[in-house]
């Protein structure tokens, strides 16, 4: 049952991402993505991981995938046109792929398991009967990795602000509320009073 199981979450997780790449509708890319990352959680709990599949599941479907939908449901985005774009970059795209396909063919052709594997696999540190696996990913973030794990939190962080900077664009032709000279106004030049004689406008 086990293997089936395993096997089962590992061909739903193939054709997930191969269906979010080929997927010519985006919110349909993104359903298949969805489930991608469900089938990859359940991997997770079949290797003993329940915490890192419930992350999984709650941030990235629960969050990441969701807001993709959303964003890609809600923009009117002319996606023909975006194909036809697409189209001149396609030998570009092709070359690279190409590229990857041959590096990954190189780095599995080269793959050697080290000595004693399967006892490292048999016996994970710390054991079992010492620390639950959330304890122990929680041991290598926080104390063995802390400055690691910080400084790619400050990574993260100066990506984020950047990315804000780039894209901020003031636009000079939108009225926006200056709320200190609102505050700052003198009452006595807010009020402007209009003697209308009878029978006339203003």
């Amino acid at each position: 049952m086990a293997d089936f199981t395993f096997y089962l979450f590992a061909v739903s997780v193939v054709t997930g991402g191969l269906l979010t790449v080929t997927a010519k509708n985006p919110v349909h890319s993104v359903l298949w993505l969805i489930l991608a990352f469900l089938s990859a959680a359940g991997l997770f709990v079949l290797v003993g991981a329940e915490f890192v599949a419930m992350l999984l599941i709650i941030v990235y479907v629960g969050a990441v995938a969701v807001l993709f939908l959303f964003v890609v449901m809600m923009l009117d985005i002319d996606f023909a046109s975006l194909k036809a774009e697409m189209a001149k970059y396609m030998p570009l795209a092709g070359l690279i792929g190409v590229v990857l396909l041959m590096q990954l063919a190189l780095a599995f052709g080269a793959w050697e398991f080290s000595d004693g594997i399967d006892a490292r696999l048999g016996n994970p540190i710390p054991p079992l009967t010492e620390a639950h696996n959330t304890e122990a990913l929680g041991l290598i973030l926080y104390d063995r990795y802390f400055l690691l794990f910080q400084l790619s939190g400050l990574i993260l962080l100066v990506a984020m602000i950047g990315a804000i900077v780039l894209t901020l664009r003031h636009r000079q032709d939108v009225k926006r509320q200056d709320v200190i000279a609102q505050m700052m106004r003198d009452p006595a030049k807010a009020l402007e009073l209009k003697d209308v004689k009878p029978g006339q406008g203003l």
